[in-house]
Parts: C-alpha cells; structure tokens; sequence
C-alpha cells in the first residue's frame, strides 16, 4: 500500500514538474536537465546512502527518507512561486536520490521481511524439527521456501509499480490541469507523508553492517560483485537491454506523428497500451512463482525488443498497439524477473547495497538511453531506428539466457563467492547452484 501511494504521487510530482518547467522555460533542454537531475544524476550517490542508511542504528530511517522527499516537495511547490531553474534542478536531485534509496531499501526489506517470516512459520510448524538451518534437506527446503516468498514479494511490488505506472501520469494530467503545478506537488508531498507513516516500524539496518563505514560497505558489495561472475555479467547484459529499452521513448513520439500520423491521440493509445501491457505482466509473473527466473528475464526482454520490430513493421496504428500491448507485458516480466535474480545471487546482507546498485543502473541507462533514441530518430527515420533498437534487446535477450543456464558460484555468510570444497550441484528454478564448504578468504 505505501509503495503504490508513493509511486503515484512520484508521477504526479513528475508530471507537475515537467509542465511547469517547461511553462516557465518554453525549453526542451530545460526539461531534459529536469530528467537528468531527477533520474540520472542520483544513480551516482544512491548506493552511498542505502550503505550509510544500512549502518545507522536509529529506527524510522526509511521514514525519514520519505519525509525528507515531502520536505523538499513542499519546497518545490513554493519555489514555483518565484521559479529558478537551478534551485528547481538542485531540489529534484535531492528528491530524485531520496525517492530512488528508498526504494531500494524497501525493496531488500520487504523481500527480508517476506523470506523471515516464511522460514520462522515453517521452523514453528509440524515437522518443524526436520527443517533445521544447518541440516541438508531441511536447509534446502528453507532455502526453497525463502526464494519463493522474496519472488511474491517482488511480484506485489512489480503488481503496484505497473499500475502506477499506468494511472500516475493520467492523475498527474488531470490535476495540473485543473488545479496547477504547485497543488500537484503538494499532493505528492501528502503521498510521502502517508507513505512513510505506513512504513514507520520498516527498519533496514543491517547487523553485520556495526562499526563498518561507507566506503568500506561500498567496497564490500563492488569485491562482491568482482568475485561472482554471473552476477557481474547479468547486471551488465541488463543494463545493455535497458539502454535500448529506454531508446524507445523518444522516437515513440515522432513515430507516432510523423510515421503512422496519427497525432496525439494515437500517441497516448500507444502509451496506453504499453501500460496495459505492464500491468498484465506483471499479473503474469505474479502468477509464475515456479517458473524458472531466467526463462522469465530473458523472454520479458525478447517481448520488448519484438515489441520494437512490430513498431518498425506496423502498416497501421492498430497492429502498433498490439506490438506496444506484447511490450509493455515484457516490462512487466523483466524488471522483477531482474530483482529476483539479484537477491537470488546475493547473500541477505548485501540486498540493500545491491539494489541500490540495480537502481542506479537503471538510472544510468536512462540516462544514455534518452539521448541515444533522440539521436537514431534525428540520423535516420522511426521505423529504421525501432529496428535497430529491437535487434539489439532481442540480442541482449539471447545472452540473458545463456547466462540463465551457467552454474552460479553462490554467496557464503560473510558475502563472498568460494572456489574450493564443492559439492553436488542443485537446480532450483532453471538456474543451478551449489553448496560450498569451508571459509572464504576476507577481502582486502
């Protein structure tokens, strides 16, 4: 409930800020610096505030993350009033950071607070004393059961996300208009507001996190990372796709008015249908705990990069909407599919930091995305730049597959991939992985 009232306010802001940036500026340029003050430039601090956030024995720090984004909301709505582009820039990187921390803390927390419960439920039920942390069977299939509840989780988060998605912008519109920019962003502020009172007892400090500093939390989670393998080329595969996933953006526009002229309307029936297809999506994946994850990834970025060729192909506005329809449901399936992967190959402690890595990716490839579109559409036309963007997700889904179906060196305790005492390799979810014994060398 907190994540999809926060995720709706978030649009509404966004949709505020744009417009009135714009109506103030009359500028493109200004609205573009808007985009990359607000979504691309905190993916360079947000790790750094989850690992401080991680360490800080103090309660309610998610809550005061939502509350600092309703403090300079509210500031934002005043500086309209007397608007300065710098200062409005300046506070949207403030937000932007807050509001992408925070997700990444809610989400480790939630997927931890999924995977405690259903293990303490199983320790404490019949046959409970069978399922033992430390014996082999009952290990596996609390291992197993953990899994399984963080992929529900991510799947009620991916649920809310799609239908903000889909809605936020629409209710962003709609208030503007009736009633202004800076009433909008006053009711984003009231969303933060509600959002972190809902979240006020969520506490994500990290036990092994006491004494550590930053850098060294930071450090930790980057030697991580070096050490697991398939984890580095996952995260880097992704990000590949996401750049051409967020390349569609802008050349939607001109290809819509220009290509299959069909104005604005058929603009916003493209958009509309691409969130429809999110939305089902992530229903699907809702409903496909058991299906194995990488299959998941790699055929929600198929969907997408096939969504793009559709584009290219499309003789009609009709048949741009079905391609648009099977796009928005890759979304859906990828980004969890993504999450769930992440926190399958990494140790509990390290969540946080590593969704902040995953956040900021995202961020990044926002960033060079945007600009990669506008510029294909500006060299050639739509429908050759569509193509080129929906070989290259295609392609990208064909090595998310492949790394779905390598052998996984998994995390120890202490947050480090072994090489040495292996054991019999175990399948779970088309990905296989193994146990290790003996201790791992501490990072230097």
């Amino acid at each position: 409930m907190a994540y999809t009232i926060n995720r709706l306010g978030t649009w509404i802001g966004l949709v505020a800020l744009m417009v009135a940036v714009f109506d103030h500026t009359h500028s493109a340029l200004a609205v573009a610096a808007l985009l990359f003050a607000a979504e691309a430039f905190p993916a360079f601090v947000v790790p750094a505030v989850v690992a401080r956030v991680e360490t800080s024995r103090r309660h309610r720090e998610l809550t005061g993350l939502y509350f600092f984004e309703a403090i300079v909301t509210i500031a934002l709505a005043v500086l309209l009033w007397q608007f300065s582009l710098p200062a409005v820039l300046l506070l949207a990187a403030f937000d932007g950071t807050a509001a992408l921390a925070a997700s990444a803390l809610l989400r480790a927390e939630l997927a931890r607070a999924a995977r405690d419960q259903v293990e303490d439920d199983l320790l404490a039920g019949p046959g409970a004393t069978a399922l033992t942390r430390d014996s082999g069977a009952g290990a596996a299939d609390l291992e197993a059961a953990g899994h399984e509840a963080e992929r529900r989780a991510n799947a009620a988060l991916n649920v809310a996300f799609s239908v903000s998605f889909v809605v936020g912008p629409v209710l962003g519109g709609i208030i503007v208009a009736a009633s202004g920019s800076s009433a909008a962003l006053l009711i984003d502020a009231a969303t933060f507001l509600i959002a972190g009172s809902l979240l006020v007892d969520l506490h994500p400090h990290v036990e092994e996190a006491a004494g550590s500093s930053v850098a060294v939390r930071l450090r930790a989670a980057a030697i991580y990372i070096r050490r697991a393998p398939t984890l580095r080329w996952l995260l880097l595969v992704d990000a590949v796709a996401l750049v051409f996933f967020n390349t569609g953006g802008p050349i939607e526009v001109t290809y819509a008015k220009t290509t299959l002229h069909a104005g604005d309307r058929g603009f916003g029936l493209l958009l509309t249908a691409w969130g429809a297809g999110t939305v089902l999506g992530s229903l699907v994946f809702a409903r496909s705990l058991h299906r194995p994850l990488g299959l998941l990834l790699s055929g929600g970025t198929l969907a997408v990069g096939l969504a793009y060729i559709g584009f290219a192909l499309a003789p009609t506005l009709a048949v741009a909407c079905v391609a648009a329809l099977i796009g928005g449901a890759g979304n859906g399936l990828e980004l969890p599919s993504l999450i769930s992967l992440v926190q399958r190959l990494t140790p509990k402690n390290l969540h946080g930091r590593l969704m902040g890595a995953v956040e900021s990716l995202s961020a990044l490839c926002v960033a060079i995305g945007l600009p990669l579109g506008g510029a294909l559409v500006a060299l050639s036309s739509p429908r050759s730049a569509f193509t080129l963007v929906g070989l290259g997700a295609a392609a990208t889904s064909v090595a998310l597959f492949g790394l779905s179906q390598r052998r996984l060196e998994p995390p120890t305790r202490d947050g480090e991939p072994t090489s040495w005492g292996r054991q019999a390799p175990q399948t779970r979810g088309g990905l296989t992985t193994r146990e290790f014994t003996g201790q791992a060398p501490t990072a230097q």
